[in-house]
């Protein structure tokens, strides 16, 4: 069984095995993520940030995930992800996952203002070095 490391916005850590085909957030809901939607990629509320690094042990992000991921309450980065759409497999086993802030610590989204690009780089607090490239 995988094991996945999730890290807290305050840089604590817990470890947690989780059955191949669950997704990241079905695993993480103990763990502060909030998922309004359910896991349908309709709210942007489960996203993280994995290590750039990763991203290869990951499948590409679909059109949608990638339009959802403009309207996350933390900025979008490389090595964001909606935690709905990641399904845990042996490829993931040990892979670090950040929480950003969630949508019951901010009420509403924000959207990224026309023409302004992602962000780049990995969240600051503790946050995994080295970038990813553009996914697109």
């Amino acid at each position: 069984m995988p094991t996945l490391l999730f890290e807290q916005p305050d840089g604590s850590r817990s470890t947690l095995d989780v059955p191949e085909g669950t997704s990241v957030m079905q695993a993480a809901v103990a763990h502060g993520i909030v998922a309004e939607c359910g896991g349908s990629a309709m709210c942007a509320t489960c996203h993280v940030y994995t290590d750039p690094a990763d991203a290869d042990r990951l499948l590409p992000v679909s059109d949608d995930e990638d339009e959802m991921l403009d309207c996350t309450v933390a900025p979008r980065l490389d090595g964001s992800w909606l935690s709905c759409q990641v399904v845990v497999t042996g490829e993931l086993d040990s892979l670090v996952v950040r929480l950003g802030r969630s949508n019951d610590e901010h009420h509403g989204h924000r959207r990224r203002r026309p023409g302004r690009s992602p962000g780049r780089g990995f969240p600051p607090a503790g946050g995994l070095p080295g970038p990813r490239g553009d996914r697109r």
